[in-house]
């Protein structure tokens, strides 16, 4: 058996509407929907939980107070005999090392998924695997992406897909 997980972080989006279709497709072909912060807005967050068969999330640094009483600064899940540990860096600014993550966590992990640099990771560092799946819409000539996460019996594989850009939204 195995467990598919749609990562996602970083999507900005005002609206459900304007959530990218591919998004709101790959959501219903998974186990597990994650979001790594910086929603922007309530109503995103009220589609991912109505719309994913699971949802997980943690707030951003560019989320509002509301989303931040709603959502953890840190979240982590047992998923497939592996200890997840999902985060969104509450610090603006310059990029950071990712190992700098493991701090906020206690006890041991096996993944950490977090978001906020916008760039693709997929990383082992100490023992630990880092996964940031990028940014999920497309903005100034970046191309949108997620990643598809497939857990099992303590093993993690990681697919990114880029959003195609001529997509209609719903």
């Amino acid at each position: 058996m195995s467990t598919t997980i749609l990562l996602l972080s970083d999507t900005h989006y005002l609206e459900w509407k304007e959530v990218h279709k591919e998004i709101k497709d790959l959501m219903h072909t998974v186990d597990i929907t994650i979001h790594c912060g910086d929603y922007t807005r309530l109503a995103v967050i009220k589609g991912l939980q109505n719309h994913s068969r699971r949802f997980v999330g943690v707030h951003g640094n560019s989320d509002p107070i509301e989303i931040r009483k709603m959502l953890p600064y840190i979240k982590i899940i047992l998923v497939e005999d592996l200890r997840l540990g999902i985060i969104h860096p509450a610090w603006g600014g310059p990029p950071f090392d990712p190992t700098e993550l493991v701090d906020d966590f206690p006890g041991t992990l096996d993944v950490i998924f977090f978001g906020h640099s916008h760039e693709l990771l997929d990383k082992k560092y100490n023992g630990i695997r880092y996964v940031n799946p990028g940014q999920g819409y497309s903005s100034f000539g970046v191309q949108g992406t997620v990643a598809l996460i497939t857990c099992q019996r303590g093993d993690l594989s990681v697919q990114f897909l880029r959003l195609n850009e001529d997509a209609n939204n719903e």
